[in-house]
């Protein structure tokens, strides 16, 4: 019996349940949006998919690349910052035992932050963009600090969990914590550093994208969902939410296949 349902299992292809699950996401979103639209005619916030389309293509592929462009560079060069920020906090837990708790209440802190107190002051300090196509130091600020959290966590995972041995062997031969670190620690921890990576690039998007919604910036996605949603164009917003959806996915696709061939060993690759 058992090797019967294993067969049924391995007979039915993946690519066949996902496509049944993208059917039954987009049937189901279809049922809502007609109920909507029934009970609000005028105004529906949820719109069809076909509407959904329609919005998508009604705006030129230059207009979505001058929105998209700006908030990407911000992301990215938040993305880079708060990761280098977040490493360097969790080496210095390696080489300084001592700074472990201090360490951690600020990742903590920084994930614990509210973005809706944070953001104002972080506008009046940093401020928005000086003309348009120019990235908000707020959205990179933002950016930056989504992503802390969650690689410091993940790195301390891989760097404590380096092997002991290893470990006693670069002891033995005079090395200190530091060596320690670049020798044993960081190799042992790639997989681990590059699966906190792949989390933190959704999250410095995210992170972006709500930096631009405390104003002083013209271009990017932000004021267009601001500006969609001021004209009631749901069709736009859900099409521009789901671009960033699909922008965070790819992002987060890259990012792993960039750990995959960095650490092969990670996924039981022998070469």
């Amino acid at each position: 019996m058992t090797t019967v349902a294993k067969t049924r299992r391995r007979g039915f292809p993946k690519w066949a349940s996902s496509t049944i699950g993208i059917v039954a996401i987009i049937a189901v979103w279809w049922g809502v949006a007609i109920l909507f639209q029934l009970r609000s005619p005028k105004y529906a916030p949820i719109p069809t998919p076909v509407q959904v389309l329609q919005a998508l293509f009604a705006e030129s592929p230059d207009w979505y690349w001058r929105m998209f462009s700006v908030t990407l560079g911000e992301a990215g060069v938040g993305f880079l910052w708060g990761n280098a920020i977040a490493l360097l906090l969790a080496f210095l837990v390696l080489i300084i035992p001592a700074l472990d708790g201090v360490i951690m209440q600020i990742a903590v802190v920084s994930y614990c932050l509210p973005i809706v107190a944070i953001g104002p002051i972080a506008l009046i300090v940093l401020g928005g963009a000086t003309s348009p196509g120019d990235l908000s130091g707020t959205a990179v600020f933002l950016a930056a600090l989504s992503v802390i959290f969650t690689t410091v966590v993940g790195s301390l995972l891989g760097l404590k969990a380096a092997d002991r041995s290893a470990l006693d062997v670069v002891s033995v031969y005079g090395g200190g914590r530091l060596a320690q670190l670049l020798k044993v620690r960081l190799v042992a921890a790639v997989p681990e550093i590059f699966s906190a990576l792949q989390m933190s690039v959704p999250a410095a998007f995210l992170g972006a994208v709500l930096g631009e919604y405390f104003g002083k910036i013209e271009q990017a996605v932000g004021p267009a969902l601001v500006a969609a949603q001021v004209q009631l164009n749901s069709g736009l917003v859900w099409a521009l939410f789901l671009l960033c959806a699909l922008i965070a996915l790819v992002g987060y696709w890259l990012m792993g296949l960039i750990g995959r061939l960095v650490a092969p060993w990670s996924k039981g690759d022998r070469r």
